[in-house]
């Protein structure tokens, strides 16, 4: 028998055909699905704004909108699935997604471009990208399935960077950057049937009377009441600068330094296929180290890579060395962040309370995308960006090692 979204049963009893292999499988698929076209948008900047005649920073702006509205509607988004459930939130994402791509496709002034690349696919990732995918992990899965499920959902989103970008860029070259939209509009509707075995139940069992009965303002007023959750939130900031201005800024830039269009396409590829291996690792080490130096130790690691990157020349050979060290450090803050937000406040509201770290991160995704294109269009240059990156990599190092790693401390009720 199908399990519904209200329906309060374990997915062993509820559901037989969902097994934990069947959700991560199922759910990793929609991660890969819903983050790989949008690593590739960086390729259609130059392409569009030859076309249409615009400067990268109407292109720069566009994609700035779409990483805010991300995390604008994350948190209302994850509040829906944390009451309501999963899989209608998943459906309407994936649906908003492809219609964002579709205007994206037959749309020809900034304006269009705003309203499908920014305002549609930014909110339609709130609703189906992996952050969702991981909530409803966090949710379904037995505590010794959540740690791996957890670095698989994230990595599959790396899979399908990897797959994507030389994809896209196959397609650009071959067919015209509007058929490359058109190809992953229809792709997008896959997540739909996808989404039936992410279903969660509309009110939560996992966390026991008290948790039930906390109400979304009360889970608030704790979380961001908490030092360590607010820690947590500043230093996922810099994760979502670097990470959105390299995604949509790098091919470009490597152009700009004479790589061939190609060299970008496999960079970002490389990312994407280290960063496999960079989220599995972390799903893996975060129940055997603390997540706090985790999270500190990939945050330096990848300032001090885009150090060596933009202080040496270019070559193919640099590109991708800056490729696989980004890789192994790209999504890996994801797993350990979640986890903590679990860890301190249990899972009723995990989707709600990611969601508003996960707005912090795409502050940081917002600012790096305007800023860049607003930098280049001024000075011709994304050198101060890059250093800008830098300083936010080491000071988020330095915010995460106060974080303590406990479940916040609640009063309990005494009997009468």
């Amino acid at each position: 028998m199908a399990a519904t979204e209200g329906d309060p049963r374990p997915v062993s009893t509820a559901a037989t055909w969902r097994t934990p292999l069947v959700i991560v499988v199922c759910g990793s698929l929609i991660g890969m699905l819903t983050f790989g076209p949008r690593s590739t948008f960086g390729f259609f900047m130059q392409p569009i704004s030859r076309e249409f005649g615009w400067g990268r920073d109407v292109f720069a702006l566009a994609f700035a909108v779409q990483n805010l509205l991300w995390g604008v509607g994350q948190p209302f988004a994850g509040a829906i699935a944390d009451r309501f459930g999963t899989l209608r939130v998943i459906c309407i994402g994936a649906l908003m997604y492809a219609a964002g791509l579709t205007i994206m496709r037959y749309g020809s002034t900034p304006a269009s471009l705003e309203l499908g690349a920014g305002i549609l696919i930014g909110f339609g990732l709130s609703g189906c990208s992996f952050n969702l995918v991981l909530s409803a992990f966090g949710k379904l899965m037995p505590p010794e399935w959540r740690g791996i499920a957890l670095g698989a959902g994230t990595a599959a989103g790396s899979f399908g960077q990897f797959l994507f970008a030389p994809f896209g860029v196959a397609l650009i070259d071959n067919f015209g950057w509007q058929s490359a939209l058109t190809v992953f509009a229809a792709l997008m509707l896959l997540v739909i049937p996808l989404s039936l075995a992410l279903a969660t139940p509309a009110v939560a069992a996992s966390d026991g009377p008290v948790m039930q009965q906390q109400s979304f303002k009360q889970a608030l007023v704790e979380a961001f009441g908490h030092r360590s959750y607010v820690l947590l939130v500043l230093g996922f900031f810099t994760c979502g600068f670097q990470l959105a201005f390299i995604t949509v800024h790098l091919p470009a830039y490597l152009v700009d330094r004479g790589a061939p269009v190609q060299t970008g396409g496999w960079v970002i590829a490389t990312i994407g296929l280290f960063n496999i291996i960079g989220s599995l690792s972390v799903g893996w080490l975060q129940s055997r180290l603390p997540k706090r130096y985790i999270l500190s130790v990939i945050y330096f690691a990848r300032a001090m890579s885009i150090v060596a990157f933009i202080s040496f020349p270019i070559t193919t050979f640099s590109a991708i060395a800056f490729g696989i060290v980004t890789g192994l450090t790209w999504l890996s803050t994801v797993p350990p962040t979640s986890s903590l937000v679990a860890l301190m406040f249990g899972t009723r509201w995990l989707a709600t309370l990611y969601g508003f770290a996960f707005f912090s991160h795409q502050v940081g995704g917002f600012l790096g995308v305007l800023l860049g294109g607003i930098v280049f269009e001024q000075f011709g240059s994304y050198t101060p960006i890059w250093w800008l990156s830098v300083l936010f990599g080491i000071l988020s190092a330095l915010i995460n090692l106060p974080i303590v790693e406990a479940p916040v401390a609640r009063p309990v009720a005494q009997p009468a």
